[in-house]
């Protein structure tokens, strides 16, 4: 099992839709930026905004930030919420499929429903520090 200790940077991240089109990017694609980080003692936080210094249409930063107690098994990650950026979040176990390529790790959340449609996300994270 490949470890997720330690902080990891946001490098990229994709969402498509039902059909396996490219949808809209989060946190503004190219310019996402992010930070989690896992400690030994079961602690994590995440961080993620958008990055881009102006905002096309002067629509909302996206920004989400929780931290809690987690477990990872190996393919599946399992945060329980205990501070948050997003009030829905409080208390709710937050769920990702992990997997690895290479040297990123990629989360993967369960489907969501997105602009009236449902859509999948995958963020791809680079290590950059050990606990």
């Amino acid at each position: 099992m490949t470890s997720i200790l330690g902080t990891w940077r946001l490098v990229r991240g994709e969402t498509t839709d039902e059909e396996g089109r490219r949808a809209q990017p989060p946190y503004g694609g190219a310019k996402a930026m992010g930070r989690v980080t896992f400690n030994t003692d079961g602690r994590m936080m995440a961080v993620l905004c958008d990055g881009r210094p102006i905002l096309p249409d002067s629509g909302p930063r996206l920004y989400a930030s929780y931290c809690g107690n987690y477990t990872f098994d190996g393919q599946r990650l399992v945060t329980r919420v205990d501070a948050c950026s997003e009030p829905e979040r409080m208390g709710t176990d937050q769920v990702r499929e992990v997997r690895f390529e290479g040297n990123l790790m990629v989360l993967r959340p369960p489907v969501r429903e997105e602009y009236g449609r449902r859509v999948q996300r995958e963020l791809w994270w680079e290590k950059i520090s050990d606990e």
